[in-house]
């Protein structure tokens, strides 16, 4: 290679301690890698190209280090590690992060001189030009461990032509007297730094997704410390308070925020939940002219001690609103119907009716001209039965049924009865001192009909509060619900519990390829997909996130769940939906499925979906649109399909 390569110097007199020396230099260039996986996060907040940049400084300084190690093999020919950084840097980072890279490191090779120095510089050049090489050729999908070992064999054939071709290299015949070592560690070096980097990668990208998930939800969420300080809010909770950051609400507390008597009762009750570890559920708040359901649970570390809590806020205005407008025209019925001249009726202590107005009797319309002063009870409610003016009479014994209501019209008592007609009458009667029955008959037809109005709403409601608005499917919430409910049962019966996990294969590419309104189409249509793969009642399909799904299938085994997860594949294939940031030119989705029995739903129902996405992480690692099975029916085995 060169004098600056990462080993291909070496020279004779060295050789006893070699890998002595390399190990030492190896363990540099690994710490220098895994520095940056430490503060990598840090570039994350500023542009691509400062954090490029700055990967390839830092890349540069472990090949300078490396360097400043090395074994002097010959006079003027130094070995040591600095390539794998480079081949690193390049594939990591790019042409850019290269570049500095290698500036930097040719750079120092130039100013320590030697004999090999312009071979050196030569190989730095070819190491990040592989490097760079490997970028391209993954610059559609993210590198994997497989293409860091193919870098490293590239590296380590590169060092081999050096340390064969280039003229002091071969005069020095370091290739016999170190190339062993110094390609093998360099391939090492270069392997343990990729590994770093690609765990690095898989930490931030899920760290970003929980990021992203919690600033951008729709409620307001927050985590704050035993004080009642904000540690952290999302972007809903800047725009509720009117800040223009989330970092200016930090260290904050309701007391810097609304009005004393306000901050105090909400500091009450948090501190309440710290203080016995007890959560606060759907407490409502009114903040800034806002109706809000709060809840909040209290946050434990390892040893069990609270140290905080985290709370989601949402707003329930609109829903507040409603119901209020919904009470208020109930308020105004009743006293509109208050207002209204009521048929009034007067029985004597015998049954006969000693009073009665035009309103009474038009109330009856079939029995209305039975209902004359001197009638007897009796008689009005056989004529009742004669016209067949009232709903709900026996079709038995009529007279017992008369008899029956006859005995019961002196006692105090509220009734509602339907007519032929449909209509709805109260009868509000109350016994006098003298044994007079006074009956008050009130047409709330139009009272019945508003409660008819308001349950359908309360449905609606409940509807609204139980799907997801976009899919019209379960959303989470209502899932959690759902899912303790069902394993439970399934527990008991001891019958086997399936689960899937659907995730949608690059979503966020296809959003910000078509745009969220063809995104929220292709959720729709794989929320449909889900629906029409699984036939039972009880199986449930819910939204879990943003592209995320779960279904539920009780009494179903691994099997079975495998023939519903197919279906839903193949039904989703036949869309045949365009995406041409995906690998495989259409939407697809890979899905994770868990199965348990018995004992296991008991003690841990959770396991299942810890299983069912870890069984889809697998699944998208191994290159997405499959079909990963965790089933406990027959031992911890995995199936899999394409």
């Amino acid at each position: 290679m060169t004098g600056s390569l990462h080993g291909l110097e070496g020279g004779s007199n060295a050789v006893n301690g070699i890998w002595t020396h390399f190990g030492g230099n190896l363990s540099f260039v690994s710490l220098a890698m895994s520095l940056w996986a430490l503060f990598s996060i840090q570039f994350q907040r500023r542009s691509f190209m400062q954090e490029r940049i700055a990967f390839g400084i830092i890349a540069g300084g472990a090949s300078i280090g490396s360097t400043l190690l090395a074994i002097e093999f010959d006079p003027g020919i130094y070995i040591d590690l600095r390539f794998a950084p480079l081949a690193l840097a390049g594939m990591f980072g790019g042409p850019i992060a290269a570049a500095f890279a290698a500036s930097l490191a040719a750079a120092f090779r130039f100013a320590v001189g030697g004999t090999a120095m312009i071979d050196g510089i030569v190989t730095i050049a070819i190491t990040a030009g592989i490097g760079v090489a490997g970028h391209v050729w993954t610059r559609k999908r993210s590198p994997g461990f497989t293409d860091v070992v193919v870098l490293s064999l590239a590296l380590g054939g590169a060092l081999v032509a050096s340390m064969a071709l280039l003229p002091t290299l071969v005069t020095a015949h370091v290739l016999a007297g170190v190339g062993f070592p110094l390609t093998a560690l360099n391939c090492l070096a270069t392997v343990l730094g990729g590994f770093v980097l690609l765990k690095t990668r898989q930490w931030e990208l899920e760290r970003s997704i929980l990021v992203t998930a919690f600033s951008q939800s729709p409620d307001y969420l927050y985590v704050k410390d035993r004080n009642s300080r904000f540690i952290t809010v999302n972007e809903n909770m800047t725009r509720l308070f009117r800040f223009r950051t989330t970092a200016e609400m930090i260290g904050l507390s309701d007391f810097n925020l609304m009005s004393r008597p306000l901050a105090e009762e909400l500091y009450y009750l948090e501190q309440q939940v710290i203080d016995t570890g007890l959560p606060l559920i759907d407490s409502t708040e009114y903040i800034e002219g806002r109706f809000l359901l709060a809840s909040k649970v209290p946050l434990r570390d390892r040893q069990g001690r609270v140290i905080g809590l985290a709370g989601v806020t949402r707003d329930v205005t609109e829903r507040t609103a409603l119901e209020r407008e919904l009470r208020e025209s109930k308020n105004l019925l009743s006293h509109a119907m208050a207002g209204m001249s009521d048929g009034i009726a007067m029985y004597d202590s015998r049954g006969f009716l000693v009073f009665c107005n035009d309103q009474y009797r038009s109330a009856f319309p079939l029995s209305g001209d039975a209902r004359v002063v001197g009638a007897h009870i009796s008689d009005i409610l056989r004529r009742v039965v004669e016209t067949g003016e009232r709903q709900g009479i026996p079709e038995g014994d009529v007279e017992e049924w008369i008899k029956a209501a006859t005995a019961s019209l002196h006692s105090n008592k509220d009734e509602e009865v339907q007519l032929h007609n449909g209509d709805w009458r109260s009868i509000r009667t109350r016994l006098a001192d003298d044994g007079t029955a006074m009956a008050v008959v009130s047409d709330i037809t139009a009272t019945k009909q508003a409660e008819i109005a308001l349950r359908l709403t309360a449905e609606q409601l409940k509807n609204l509060a139980e799907t997801d608005g976009l899919t019209g499917i379960v959303n989470r919430r209502t899932f959690d619900e759902i899912f303790a409910r069902e394993t439970a049962g399934s527990a008991r019966r001891n019958t086997p519990f399936s689960l899937l996990m659907v995730d949608i294969d690059r979503f966020k590419a296809y959003n910000d390829t078509y745009g969220h309104p063809a995104g929220d189409q292709c959720l729709r249509v794989v929320s449909k997909c889900l629906r029409q793969s699984v036939s039972r009642p009880a199986d449930i399909v819910a939204r879990y996130g943003g592209e995320e799904f779960v279904v539920f299938l009780p009494d179903t085994s691994a099997k079975g769940a495998m023939i519903v997860a197919e279906q839903f594949a193949r039904r989703l294939t036949r869309e045949n939906i365009l995406h041409s940031g995906s690998e495989f030119g259409r939407v697809t989705a890979s899905i994770g499925i868990s199965c348990a029995t018995g004992a296991t739903l008991r003690a841990s129902p959770n396991r299942l979906l810890a299983e069912a996405d870890t069984a889809l992480y697998e699944a998208k690692t191994q290159g997405r649109n499959r079909i990963l099975a965790h089933s406990r029916e027959n031992g911890h085995a995995l199936k899999e399909t394409g």
